[in-house]
């Protein structure tokens, strides 16, 4: 918690960015006595974490000027979407550490949608129009050349009204008819070309079920559902930036509260996609085993993965507020995790490559065990108990018969610490039939036990498990899912598919020391000298998961 709090002491000492600026200057001259901001995800998909650095803004810049967010569902297109999704969004945001002050559905406000429209039709400002889809789509015209008017934009305001309740009834079939705003079909910006705001879908709404069959579009139902929360500040990505007139030209019209949209960067990552759409089709055509796959982007893939809520605020801090689209490294938000659980996370041996060690000279059924700390940065603290014997695993690449230069690890005549415990040396290295190293053969020195008899140094020190008390462990093995850094930038007639990475996950057996199976601090562990892993919701007593969450070594370029 205290760490949280610097965080936040060092963020209100940099400077503002421009969205601060902005909410800065709207309290300061009274245009807003407070703020209200709102997150409003579409309950169609699992948010990923380009949607958590919108949650971190939207609700962060509300907590640092005293103000509120509420959560709001876009729930207008009931073909795509599910409560599934609706207890998702709201466990991710909950995970993320923040809590909304009311909780809004698009559907809550469907009734007085309607009788909006009803009032843009009376105003002569919106139409209902029979052409098709496709029609419509041909007379919008281009950049460069102007639309073609729809042959039913100068129905009646009379005729509109009984066409508009007809459909609302049920009358008519889907595409057969839409509710459009009647504003300039040569205007030069294309959103501006009558625009539709209702369109027919007889799909079951997961909250209104059947009451409804027409739905406002989103460029319809955002703008009003934000005035009539009265958000001050609707902060959005930048790709809705040519739909803010459009925003601001129905509000007007309607002559209601004047919500005004902001629009920020959008977060792009290496190595992944963002698209809601090809996130789909991986968890449907099983490239992945669903969304909270640790390889997956979600929320909920990052937090199986291992990742914490403080690292997600971190990284989102750090990647900051821009004007302008970029791509951030995906190794800072490793960067982010790392610097969490390097302070917290219980430390523990495990090998997961493992090649039989034998004491030579240690005395036959010995047990001894040595106590070591449960992290670093408090040596004081709890400790654990660490069994060893004269029979061990150790990492394969921790030993070397022809080692390089400066390899300071385990070799034929040479000597190493084995970590928390004695220095040992390398005697004999026996093989199987086609030349595999099956054993190392050891001598200790039983006067170099720590905190006993004479203290001298090596170069060297490995970790180890003791075979007697090693503890069976899947590992899943989890990188990056894709080869190619740009996902947005592959070259034309390649699918991003075609990137996928053969080796994202590589699941081994490890050997873990005893200790391992009883920690339940809730957060990732590091498996000292490999890495962070975190144990996974398949683990059962008979059979431990833990996925690989990030490795020691920073890739982060500052």
């Amino acid at each position: 918690m205290e760490e949280i709090k610097n965080n936040e002491a060092q963020a209100s000492e940099r400077q503002l960015n421009f969205l601060e600026e902005i909410i800065e200057s709207d309290l300061a001259s009274g245009k807003h006595k407070s703020i209200l901001t709102r997150f409003p995800p579409e309950p169609n998909g699992y948010l990923h974490i380009g949607h958590a650095k919108s949650i971190c803004l939207n609700f962060g810049l509300a907590k640092k000027y005293g103000g509120k967010t509420n959560i709001r569902f876009d729930d207008t297109n009931p073909t795509k979407e599910d409560v599934e999704y609706v207890d998702s969004i709201k466990e991710d945001v909950k995970w993320l550490g923040f809590e909304w002050a009311n909780e809004f559905y698009a559907s809550d406000y469907f009734e007085q949608l309607y009788e909006w429209a009803c009032d843009m039709i009376r105003k002569g400002l919106a139409y209902v129009d029979d052409q098709s889809q496709e029609e419509i789509r041909a007379n919008r015209g281009t950049v460069s050349q102007p639309g073609v008017n729809s042959p039913y934009r100068d129905r009646s305001v009379e005729e509109n009204l009984k066409l508009f309740q007809e459909m609302r009834e049920g009358k008519y079939k889907e595409g057969e008819k839409v509710l459009r705003a009647k504003i300039d079909m040569a205007h030069p910006n294309m959103m501006f070309r009558d625009p539709l705001m209702y369109r027919i879908n007889f799909s079951h709404h997961h909250r209104t079920g059947d009451k409804w069959c027409i739905y406002p579009m989103y460029d319809y139902a955002h703008g009003q559902s934000d005035s009539i929360e009265g958000i001050t500040h609707s902060i959005c990505t930048l790709e809705f930036d040519v739909h803010r007139p459009l925003y601001d030209w129905f509000i007007e019209k309607l002559e209601i509260f004047p919500s005004h949209q902001y629009e920020f960067a959008r977060l792009n990552l290496t190595y992944t996609v963002m698209s809601k759409r090809k996130l789909l089709e991986l968890v449907r055509n099983n490239f992945v085993t669903g969304w909270d796959d640790p390889r997956m982007p979600t929320i909920c893939g990052i937090r199986r993965r291992g990742y914490t809520p403080e690292s997600i605020r971190l990284f989102a801090e750090k990647v900051g507020v821009a004007k302008r689209d970029n791509t951030i490294d995906l190794s800072l938000l490793e960067w982010c995790v790392r610097e969490d659980l390097n302070k917290r996370a219980n430390r523990y041996m495990s090998v997961l490559d493992p090649v039989k060690l034998t004491i030579t000279n240690w005395p036959e059924g010995q047990v001894e065990e040595f106590a070591a700390p449960l992290n670093p940065a408090d040596p004081d603290g709890a400790k654990r108990i660490v069994p060893f014997t004269g029979e061990l695993y150790i990492e394969r690449d921790d030993f070397m018969e022809e080692p390089p230069k400066k390899y300071f690890r385990l070799k034929p005549g040479g000597e190493v610490r084995l970590k928390y415990s004695y220095i040992i040396k390398c005697e004999e290295v026996v093989k199987d039939e086609n030349g595999n190293i099956i054993e190392i053969k050891c001598t200790y020195d039983p006067t170099s036990k720590p905190g006993a008899g004479e203290w001298r140094s090596v170069k060297g020190t490995i970790h180890w498990v003791s075979v007697q008390h090693a503890k069976e462990i899947e590992v899943r093995l989890v990188d990056r899912l894709f080869t190619e850094p740009f996902m947005d930038s592959i070259p034309e007639g390649k699918d991003y598919k075609d990137y996928l990475n053969p080796d994202s996950m590589r699941i081994v057996t490890g050997y873990a020391e005893p200790a391992l199976l009883e920690d339940n601090s809730g957060i990732a562990v590091q498996f000292e000298r490999l890495g962070y892993f975190i144990q996974d919701k398949d683990s059962t007593p008979e059979k431990p998961v833990f996925n690989k969450t990030t490795g020691l070594k920073d890739t982060f370029k500052k």
